[in-house]
């Protein structure tokens, strides 16, 4: 099994035909059915089933499929990082950030080092804490800020501030500025696995429990189910700190218990002192700090309208 083979694989996959997916990787469709057959050969199941309309996947083919279209998005990324390796003078620096956090620091972060890091280029990636630790570790990404990270591993900790959970129903809920453990347990609620992992640790000792209507891991999915009154969520302030939005949502603190995630960077330790990552550890750090002034991690009311909108603006 290769990347060409998964390349192809995927192609007919996505195309829902041999015959369409030759024409659209320009290869012969012989050469493609031929490689097909050789894949499943090689893993010794059937990946596809043949139809008189086309193909579709069977079950190991769905499992391949998602791993797959994983391992060859990394291919890519790893092939473009080569390349900007290739530029004299330019460094590499790979930020990772949870979903919740990445729409709100990654633009100002940006901006910051276009200002103060010309030849470094910033790639960004964003996943889960345990997913970004894990890329972390391998030395797949440089830095990550996360979310309450578990002690014991083998990392440089920097804790970066706190954050309070908030409900979050439609605009027209009923709800008022606060609710009570005891009312949470009757609100069913879309979570997160991970959110949903710190939030019962914290609800646990206090008696409390959350009904959880799914799990869905993808933020901005929950926040779409909420804006269209499908749902509610418990999610960290910031999620939902939008002047855009803010009509579309009530957001509830839980009396009785401190619902909050705290925001770590974490590093490798390191032998020596890398100056490109230091300087965008500080970027990262100026840019919470400004958005914290903004109000975007509490529950006060947002004191300006776009807080990333200056650190984007070019020095006078």
């Amino acid at each position: 099994m290769n990347l060409r083979a998964l390349k192809y694989f995927v192609a007919i996959a996505d195309a829902g035909s041999v015959t369409a997916a030759a024409e659209a990787i320009a290869i012969a469709q012989p050469a493609l059915s031929r490689q097909l057959r050789e894949l499943e050969s090689d893993l010794g199941l059937q990946l596809l089933h043949r139809t008189p309309r086309g193909v579709r996947l069977t079950q190991a083919g769905v499992v391949l499929y998602e791993s797959a279209t994983r391992i060859l998005t990394e291919a890519q990324r790893v092939r473009e990082q080569l390349k900007g390796q290739r530029h004299a003078g330019q460094a590499t620096v790979v930020l990772g950030t949870s979903p919740t956090l990445a729409r709100l620091l990654v633009p100002g972060v940006f901006a910051r080092c276009r200002r103060s890091l010309n030849d470094v280029n910033l790639t960004v990636r964003e996943a889960f804490t345990p997913v970004l630790l894990d890329w972390l570790e391998r030395g797949m990404i440089d830095m990550a800020v996360v979310t309450n990270p578990e002690p014991g591993r083998a990392f440089t900790m920097h804790a970066l501030l706190g954050e309070p959970f908030a409900l979050i129903t439609p605009a027209g809920s009923g709800l008022g500025s606060a609710i009570s453990i005891s009312q949470l347990a009757h609100i069913p609620v879309l979570m997160t696995a991970f959110h949903r992992g710190i939030v019962e640790r914290q609800l646990a000792p206090m008696g409390g429990r959350l009904n959880v209507q799914s799990e869905i891991d993808s933020v901005d999915s929950i926040r779409e189910l909420v804006f269209q009154g499908q749902g509610a969520t418990l999610m960290p302030v910031s999620v939902f700190k939008d002047p855009r939005v803010r009509n579309r949502v009530t957001m509830s603190e839980v009396s009785g218990v401190q619902l909050n995630r705290l925001l770590v960077m974490a590093t490798r330790i390191e032998r020596e002192e890398n100056s490109c990552l230091s300087v965008l550890k500080d970027l990262v750090i100026s840019e919470l700090s400004q958005l914290t002034q903004a109000g975007m991690f509490n529950f006060a009311p947002l004191r300006h309208r776009a807080a990333t909108a200056r650190a984007a603006a070019p020095s006078p």
